[in-house]
């Protein structure tokens, strides 16, 4: 599905320069649940920007089912990250004034047409509150984020990105924000979503105790990846936190 090819990226702030990704090499095979770990400035959040095509490298090229996307026209990239790809984020990044539904329905607002959305809003509309059924949030279609726990709120951003039916999902740390329980139901969320709807999941994580959800881990080290194993498919419990 996803195939990075000697990917470099480095970062320059004034006179500074960090070298972030150095040659990595990576393939996300279609259907797969990948998990890439590792510590914190390793460049795992870097190399999904640049998969999603929201950053670009300084060298090498990323590939979508042999078809290379860093170096499309923008709007090109725009439509790729409209349509093709879902993001979640470790802070939701739902807009306070809106509720839910509102919230879950901006990907068809911004991807539509003035004219196209007025001869389809209920349709989305209807999309966009089964999601939320599905997320165990049909209580909360009115809610703000403001009402909602940090366990909503991320159910409230999967909805999101599920509703232009993407067909790979990158999520960057999406329980890093949560409590042991409320993170535990995300990844179990994100597993169903790749078995029943064969969406490719690729999510970056520094919480070990998850990945054993996934099918393949990969970790980083120094900007490439260093290891690349299947996960141990023990059954997840979430490491609670002590009282």
């Amino acid at each position: 599905m996803l195939t990075a090819e000697k990917l470099e990226k480095t970062y320059r702030r004034h006179a500074v320069q960090v070298r972030v990704l150095n040659g990595l090499n990576l393939e996300v095979q279609t259907g797969e649940f990948l998990s890439i770990v590792g510590a914190s400035g390793s460049g795992k959040s870097t190399l999904l920007h640049l998969l999603g095509t929201l950053d670009a490298p300084d060298a090498g090229r990323v590939m979508l089912k042999g078809k290379r996307i860093d170096n499309l026209p923008a709007r090109e990239r725009d439509r790729l990250r409209n349509r093709t790809f879902g993001y979640i984020f470790q802070f939701y990044h739902l807009l306070p004034e809106l509720n839910a539904v509102d919230n879950v329905l901006m990907p068809a607002y911004i991807g539509n047409s003035v004219l196209n959305w007025w001869q389809t809003r209920r349709q989305w509309r209807r999309r966009a509150e089964d999601l939320l059924n599905k997320m165990g949030l049909g209580h909360r279609l009115k809610h703000r984020p403001r009402e909602l726990s940090g366990g909503e709120m991320q159910r409230t951003a999967i909805a999101r990105a599920l509703l232009m039916n993407p067909r790979v999902l990158l999520a960057d740390e999406p329980t890093g924000n949560l409590d042991a329980q409320a993170g535990g139901e995300i990844v179990r969320l994100l597993r169903d979503i790749n078995r029943d709807e064969g969406v490719t999941i690729v999510m970056v994580t520094h919480n070990t105790d998850i990945v054993s959800a996934t099918d393949r881990v990969v970790r980083m080290v120094g900007g490439v990846v260093t290891d690349d194993t299947p996960a141990p498919h023990q059954p997840f419990q979430p490491r609670l936190a002590a009282v």
